[in-house]
């Protein structure tokens, strides 16, 4: 349904808008620091006081790494203002890691916190970045840690720290060091060339997965395995595989007759929920990926259903329906019992992906004549528009469910698609930079090894 939609747009007439944000679920706050000192962010109606945080230049500590050690800096800064929930201030003059912060200067600077940090080889060739970061107010150091890998993995590192940075001072879940898998899109807007991508969360490392001689479409990451499924056609008709990112192994999950749409993973990455068009009826399967079995439909309407997500817990289904006259969303058991209807704003919804906290579903609304990014409640309350324009679609959650990934495309005949963020207040939308169009993303969960 999301490419019928998408060229149906395509070749309606109009220019591109501006974006539109939304004003927010209410508002959240994070705590004050572990220590007791007064570091604070506030979301609350037209209220917001990101952190303000000095990341002081990461120093040298052995021959030849002054250049890398100014790289994990910037990719640590980068990482915490892109977050849009704090303010980068000039550090001051800094010591070594090992010395005690001039507080007073830092604070004259305007800093609540202060990151410090080193980079340096060990007796085995092994990079190790030491940081300290430290509540500016009270004085009190809140993390001292040292990272170690290999030198290629300095920017895992970073994201490393930087996490640990978002996590001690929001409170929140850390997703920085994440991946991303979406559709490089390149040529004319009517013979675009596809290729599945995975890169970075902040854009960097983009590496290709598979060849634009096939269209692909909707990667899909598991939640408990490296591993990917997509929509192909390179045997004419859409069929789901399996990729494996460590080994790099493509499986075709199965030959299904008639069309295939909205593969995705279940919580323990055992199963796969998908769409099969069967008897002119489009119904929502799941299939177990140890014996490439499908079992009997959760659905049976006569409309069409699909984009099936699954709840955090596994135990429900959100997926969007025809049946009743319009594309809804629904929510149902995972044993396809329960089925309800949760959206009624009015348009069109689509493309839902529930939170991995569990407390938000994210969709797509179309209604008069614009496409947008949205949020709700399980139950269909506190919906809230997040972002709207042209063509605003395709939503992925980060791995702790506070920032949504999704793509937007501009009108015209030289418009093409491009990744974008935004928080789940609606406030902090940034784009994030591919090489070329890009479509269907997906984000990971936060990577372990």
């Amino acid at each position: 349904m999301t490419t019928s939609r998408r060229q149906l747009l395509l070749s309606a007439s109009g220019a591109a808008a501006a974006a539109t944000m939304g004003a927010g679920l209410g508002g959240w706050s994070a705590p004050a620091s572990a220590q007791g000192g007064p570091l604070e962010i506030t979301v609350r109606g037209g209220e917001f006081k990101p952190i303000p945080i000095a990341i002081a230049p990461f120093r040298s500590a052995s021959p030849g790494l002054e250049t890398l050690a100014a790289d994990v800096t910037e990719v640590i800064a980068a990482d915490l203002e892109r977050s849009g929930l704090f303010r980068l201030v000039n550090p001051g003059p800094v010591q070594s890691i090992d010395v005690t912060p001039a507080f007073d200067v830092v604070r004259t600077q305007g800093a609540d916190a202060i990151a410090v940090g080193e980079a340096l080889l060990d007796q085995n060739g092994r990079l190790a970045v030491r940081f300290r970061l430290w509540d500016a107010t009270t004085g009190q150091q809140l993390e001292q840690i040292q990272y170690t890998s290999d030198p290629t993995g300095w920017r895992r590192i970073s994201h490393k720290v930087a996490d640990k940075i978002y996590s001690t001072l929001t409170g929140e879940d850390p997703y920085f060091d994440s991946r991303i898998v979406f559709v490089d899109e390149r040529g004319a807007k009517n013979a675009r060339r596809k290729r599945l991508a995975i890169m970075d969360s902040d854009g960097a490392n983009v590496a290709y997965l598979t060849d634009d001689r096939d269209l692909v479409l909707t990667p899909r990451f598991s939640p408990a395995r490296q591993q990917i499924t997509f929509i192909s056609y390179a045997q004419g008709a859409p069929q789901i595989f399996l990729l494996d990112l460590a080994s790099q192994n493509q499986q075709l999950l199965g030959t299904f007759p008639g069309m295939t749409f909205a593969p995705r993973f279940s919580p323990d990455g055992d199963r796969v929920a998908l769409s099969l068009t069967r008897g002119g009826r489009t119904n929502i399967y799941l299939m177990d990926l140890a014996s490439r079995k499908t079992r009997p439909p959760l659905t049976r309407s006569t409309g069409i259903d699909t984009g099936p997500s699954f709840s955090p817990d596994g135990r429900r289904i959100v997926f969007e329906s025809d049946r009743g006259g319009s594309q809804q969303l629904y929510v149902m058991d995972a044993d396809g019992l329960g089925q309800t209807r949760i959206s009624f704003g009015g348009g069109r919804y689509g493309t839902p992906v529930w939170s991995p906290r569990g407390d938000l579903i994210a969709f797509t609304k179309i209604a008069q004549g614009r496409f947008g990014i949205g949020v709700m409640r399980p139950d269909g309350s506190e919906e809230q528009i997040l972002t709207s324009s042209f063509l605003d679609e395709g939503p992925t959650w980060s791995p702790n469910g506070r920032v949504i990934l999704f793509f937007r495309e501009t009108g015209g005949a030289q418009g093409r698609p491009e990744l974008f963020t935004v928080d789940v207040t609606g406030r902090n939308l940034r784009r994030l930079s591919t090489p070329a169009g890009a479509s269907d993303p997906a984000w990971s969960g936060l990577l372990t090894a």
